[in-house]
């Protein structure tokens, strides 16, 4: 069996051009005859989006966000997950329904911001505090980091000139650990909600990046307990800060019960076996044996912007106990490498995106890094996002699923701040009696059972071909599928390597 046929034929059964982004055909025979790609103009650098035949005359980007009036609406599970709109791309998959701006989160329109707490990696106060509608740019405003030395002095600078902000550092006990959380509590006059992303808070990640967010419903006043609730007080209360003893308070007099998302989070420590299903890959693979039935046929597709260190064999992490979380469920598991995708941007995707090269220095990978695990390459898949109009806005998201044979469902979903490395989900140590986590993350879990009741899982939105709609069945997944293997050429993308050939703004990288 192909790789393509075991994840599922797309309903247009013409093979793929052989000649991949670098066609030049223009014959109606070979668009007939192949499943092709739109060139397209940026700078001097032809740039290609996949298109249908009937569709290669339609550009896939238009200059601002834009709206598309005729555009179906997205039938989403709720709570909903959305992408971040994208500057450059059609407006059509910019709509309200499938996508949304931190305006749009922070807007009136969600309810009127009495206080606030940002949880993120990254800063740029001036311009956070731009998004904040005018009222309630001088309300309480918590901000939770990580930096240290210089890093942390800038963040105080910038702050200073806020009376309304406070800044609240995260201890970081293990060697290389970050505080790499995103999260945003929001308290309304009428009630909180809780708002958990992939994007840093700084203008960049909200441009022309493929970001997600997961958007809370508005939970009412009401001391009422719920699963959500607990792990995100158990999440708040391993900062050990008293700084967020008053977030503590609110999340506790808050009903969040129609949260319908399980909350799979990371703290730094190493966490023994009493806590060690509460935090990290063991979470996740605790919460799917509860709760998911699906077979060993369903692949695990893991998509992120970053790769760590994973060690010089596959099973010593990845293929091992990583793996083992990924394909946990309710039956008898076998657990093999063959049920591992992996999706990472190849160079070429980089190259050709809206950012060009600049992309990426948003998907750090160190040469030395990828030199002691070339293993990975046989499970790599480039980023291609034809059916959501991203194939061409970097990934900044991370996503974790199964995906079943045919390539129409997932069992499962899981939007997070967490990449691809030991750092993020833990490692086991001690004969696996204890799990070390360095860093800070956070992330929902979908599971079909609390959004539908299905327990066979979601359906893929897509974009049909033909369709100047964005025209989807349920679950909003942001990449393609059948997934596309790297070619025999394909490389992953390496940040501190020099690359010659121009991108799309005709520039080279030298790091």
């Amino acid at each position: 069996m192909t790789e393509k046929s075991a994840e599922g034929e797309h309903h247009d059964t013409r093979p793929t051009c052989p000649n991949g982004l670098q066609c030049k055909e223009n014959g109606m025979e070979h668009f007939a005859s192949f499943r092709h790609f739109q060139r397209e103009k940026v700078g001097n650098a032809a740039v290609c989006t996949a298109r249908t035949f009937h569709d290669r005359k339609r550009p896939d980007h238009g200059k601002s966000y834009g709206s598309a009036s005729a555009a179906k609406k997205v039938t989403l599970p709720r709570p909903a997950m959305y992408l971040t709109k994208v500057r450059g791309i059609s407006p059509r998959f910019n709509e309200k329904e499938v996508a949304i701006d931190i305006r749009d989160i922070l807007d009136v329109s969600m309810g009127t911001i009495m206080e606030s707490a940002q949880f993120n990696y990254m800063f740029d106060i001036d311009w956070l505090m731009q998004q904040y509608p005018i009222q309630s740019r001088d309300k309480p405003l918590l901000v939770v980091h990580g930096d240290h030395g210089n890093a942390r002095s800038e963040l105080e600078k910038e702050s200073k000139s806020f009376g309304n902000i406070r800044l609240v550092q995260a201890q970081l006990p293990l060697p290389f650990g970050k505080h790499h959380s995103k999260m945003m509590l929001l308290l309304y006059d009428t009630g909180m909600r809780v708002v958990i992303h992939t994007a840093n808070l700084i203008a960049k990640d909200w441009d022309q990046k493929t970001q997600g967010v997961w958007l809370s419903p508005m939970f009412p006043k009401l001391t009422k307990s719920s699963p959500f609730q607990a792990d995100l007080l158990a999440y708040l209360s391993a900062y050990n800060r008293s700084a967020l003893d008053v977030w503590r308070r609110y999340v506790s007099s808050h009903d969040m019960s129609d949260a319908n998302v399980q909350l799979i989070a990371s703290v730094p420590g190493r966490h023994l076996l009493s806590s060690m299903n509460q935090w990290g890959h063991m979470k996740l693979r605790h919460i799917l044996k509860q709760n998911v039935t699906v077979s060993n046929e369903w692949p695990a597709v893991a998509q992120f912007s970053s790769i760590g260190s994973l060690g010089s064999d596959p099973r010593q992490w990845l293929t091992g106990e990583f793996l083992a979380s990924l394909v946990s469920c309710n039956a008898s598991v076998l657990t093999t490498e063959s049920q591992l995708r992996l999706i990472f941007p190849a160079v070429g995707n980089v190259r050709l995106s809206l950012e060009g090269y600049m992309a990426g220095g948003s998907l750090p990978y160190h040469s030395k890094t990828a030199e002691k695990q070339m293993y990975l390459k046989r499970f790599l898949h480039q980023w291609r996002a034809d059916f959501m109009g991203r194939s061409r806005a970097s990934p900044h998201i991370k996503t974790y699923t199964r995906l079943s044979p045919d390539g129409k469902r997932i069992a499962w979903f899981l939007l997070t701040s967490a990449n691809l490395s030991k750092a993020a989900w833990g490692a086991l140590e001690k004969k696996g009696s204890q799990l070390a986590i360095r860093s800070y993350e956070i992330g929902v879990l979908f599971l079909p059972s609390k959004t539908h009741g299905d327990l066979q899982g979601f359906s893929i939105g897509r974009v049909t071909d033909g369709c100047d709609e964005v025209c989807s069945e349920e679950f909003p997944v942001p990449y393609d599928v059948p997934l596309v293997p790297y070619g025999d050429t394909d490389e992953p993308w390496v940040w501190d390597r020099a690359y010659m050939e121009t991108d799309s703004h005709d520039h080279m990288w030298i790091p």
